[in-house]
């Protein structure tokens, strides 16, 4: 349900960056398309040489040091040709155009050096405090947490340097392990607000309330309140927090050997058993925190499923799943927890980590959160290898 939402209709933002920066990039290379041809047309006594000096000039503005002396070249090319077309070598106009397009070509691609490391470095600082901040939301999940051995994974999208709107937590209580997994809607502020309130409300909620469904429903309240308070934000703010909603996945593992569940909307947790990968879809799905009008029953219960010793559970956001290499493939998750060979569960995120890195090239489009934990051999009082444990 989550990919269906975010495929809705309608343009975005970063959209209208990236067309009006290819438009920009596209106005050096127009001009000497111009200038070719007023000069081979009967328009040709007119003066163009200001028109190609500028095209290194406006390059360095929206193309680093390579794209300027592409547009640098094209500039000397079109001067060269028209000179010759119009027999007009060996007059003083031509070598001063040529002298001008060379002194602005340099200092127009020193100027874009100069330009893209600070730009570099300030996106590298804005990033390193978004880092500093997620991890104030997220703290790493403990190592051992009841009958299972536990860890955590979150990796900022390379795309930008907003912090995301992923959420996880694992908490010991007196009805067991209970996880939470989710995916905000959204980027910056108002996503980071609604990660930290749900974050919150779970984190108050899982310690008195025996029902996990009760625990959902704490959390979509602090969500609604959230919504409804008056934040002073920008009216783009307002606009993104009306219409946010939370995926979430709220798991509780107890003494049993089994894993129950409440789905919101999140991508169903993946189960390694025997070196088989298989998904824990939800038997009724339901829609997202903040999409409350689309339930038309009763919210339902927790959905149990076997999770034996030796099982590894993997929770996740849809970065993982939505992760393309350069053809336009989805990273294979099933198919890459099958390959990682027996490890522990930071291991076994690292391994996921690299194959991930290795299928985008080292490049994320958006934040990537994952909780792995491993059941367990309760008898022995030592973990099992995964895999080990009979159907």
């Amino acid at each position: 349900m989550r990919s269906l939402l975010r495929s809705a209709p309608g343009p975005g933002v970063g959209g209208h960056s990236r067309v009006l920066i290819t438009l920009a990039q596209c106005v050096p290379f127009a001009i000497a398309l111009l200038v070719v041809g007023i000069e081979f047309s009967p328009a040709h006594f007119l003066y163009t040489g200001p028109l190609l000096t500028a095209t290194p000039a406006l390059a360095a503005v929206t193309m680093g040091p390579k794209g300027t002396i592409s547009a640098a070249a094209v500039a000397l090319a079109v001067s060269v040709s028209t000179a010759t077309y119009n027999q007009a070598w060996g007059s003083r106009q031509v070598y001063t155009n040529f002298l001008a397009i060379l002194l602005v070509s340099a200092a127009s691609v020193v100027t874009s050096g100069l330009v893209r490391t600070r730009r570099r470095n300030e996106l590298d600082q804005v990033r390193r405090i978004a880092a500093a901040a997620q991890r104030v939301l997220l703290r790493p999940v403990p190592a051992r947490l009841g009958p299972m051995r536990t860890a955590s994974m979150y990796l900022a999208a390379e795309s930008g340097a907003q912090i995301g709107g992923d959420l996880y937590e694992a908490v010991q209580t007196r009805y067991g392990v209970r996880m939470i997994i989710g995916d905000v809607r959204g980027k910056g502020l108002p996503a980071v607000r609604s990660a930290a309130v749900v974050l919150g409300a779970f984190r108050e909620a899982v310690h008195y309330e025996d029902d996990l469904v009760e625990v959902v429903a704490h959390c979509a309240a602090a969500l609604r309140r959230e919504r409804a308070m008056p934040w002073g934000m920008g009216r783009d703010d307002e606009e993104e927090q009306a219409e946010s909603f939370v995926t979430v996945l709220v798991a509780q593992v107890p003494d049993r050997p089994v894993v129950e569940m409440v789905n919101r909307g999140h991508p169903p947790p993946l189960v390694l058993r025997q070196g088989t990968v298989r998904a824990l879809m939800p038997a009724s799905p339901l829609p997202p925190l903040g999409l409350e009008d689309l339930i038309t029953g009763p919210p339902g219960e927790a959905e149990s499923y076997v999770f034996l010793p030796g099982d590894r559970l993997l929770l996740h956001t849809d970065g993982v799943l939505e992760a393309r290499n350069r053809d336009n493939d989805f990273f294979a998750l099933p198919e890459a927890m099958e390959a990682v060979p027996a490890c522990t569960p930071p291991e076994f995120l690292e391994e996921l980590h690299q194959g991930l890195l290795r299928h985008t090239q080292g490049r994320l489009v958006d934040d990537v959160a994952m909780i792995v934990a491993e059941r367990l051999d309760g008898e022995a009082g030592a973990p099992s290898v995964p895999g080990s444990a009979p159907e």
